[in-house]
């Protein structure tokens, strides 16, 4: 049992991570530019769809990942000019109704592109065994979206709470006209922000796409995990989003593995089986609710 949660607490850290890739970029789009933006999640998507595609025309997997970011990241900034900065002053219904048409736009242009079928994100070979951790073995790519989780959140903290650049976002999120008084540039940094936040989405999805089947409206399930990070963490705040991914993250891996096997000391095997799932998803709403 002792295994059991010390390697479902590592995969609880690795989702939570991959997580606040996604929350981060959502939380600063919604605290600085007061936006609402359902198809951050088709970013996601986009930048696993890309990734994989280099990887199949023989790209190695670090240029995949590096490719999607860039690829992906451009992709958000011509979003953003073109479509979104037309719904700033807008209410937030008009948001929810317009970024919803770009989720099915997302999908449907996947599906010409790639088709109906998943695709396959091979994972690295130099990664695909398991490394010895105190007794127990735990994949080696799994470690490494963990690394790689960590330094990003640590490079966005720093990024935002020590640069120029992050003054001037800061400075934004809380009082935009003041900030426009003083000579910053808020359609650029509204820019740069948008493509900073789709650019963590595209690595998230890179580094999943291994784990998890890229398909066409991948990116839907985890935005509601997303929504729940933020409002567990706090809007517009890079460290609340990362206590939050980390939270939900742990909650839901340990729920979903330790549920089951807890309740079938009450419950029939496929009662349980189908039961604990389902309760480690109302524990997530739960901790939404109590916070």
């Amino acid at each position: 049992m002792t295994q059991l949660i010390l390697e479902q607490g590592l995969n609880g850290l690795q989702f939570g991570l991959m997580l606040f890739l996604l929350a981060a970029g959502l939380t600063l789009v919604f605290g600085i530019m007061d936006m609402v933006n359902l198809a951050h999640g088709s970013l996601y998507m986009v930048g696993a769809y890309i990734a994989a595609a280099v990887t199949q025309r023989g790209g190695s997997f670090a240029l995949a990942v590096g490719v999607s970011i860039v690829a992906t990241a451009a992709i958000g900034a011509l979003l953003e000019v073109a479509v979104l900065r037309r719904l700033y002053k807008r209410d937030h219904l008009s948001q929810v109704l317009a970024t919803f048409a770009l989720i099915l736009i997302a999908n449907d242009a996947v599906r010409m592109i790639w088709g109906n079928q998943p695709v396959m994100l091979a994972t690295p070979e130099a990664l695909s065994g398991p490394v010895e951790l105190g007794g127990f073995v735990y994949p080696a790519y799994r470690l490494l979206i963990v690394a790689v989780g960590i330094a990003a959140a640590g490079l966005l903290y720093w990024l935002v709470t020590r640069t120029r650049l992050g003054m001037r976002v800061r400075a934004g999120a809380s009082n935009r006209e003041m900030a426009r008084a003083m000579g910053v540039n808020v359609r650029l940094l509204f820019t740069l922000v948008f493509a900073i936040g789709t650019g963590m989405c595209a690595l998230a999805g890179a580094l999943l796409g291994p784990l998890l089947a890229v398909q066409a409206g991948m990116g839907e399930n985890i935005l509601i995990l997303t929504f729940v990070v933020i409002v567990v963490g706090g809007i517009g705040s890079v460290r609340g989003a990362l206590v939050g991914s980390l939270l939900v993250g742990v909650a839901d891996t340990l729920g979903r593995a330790l549920l089951p096997a807890l309740l079938r000391e009450v419950f029939r095997l496929d009662a349980a089986s189908s039961l604990g799932p389902a309760l480690a998803s109302l524990l997530i709403y739960a901790l939404m609710a109590a916070i």
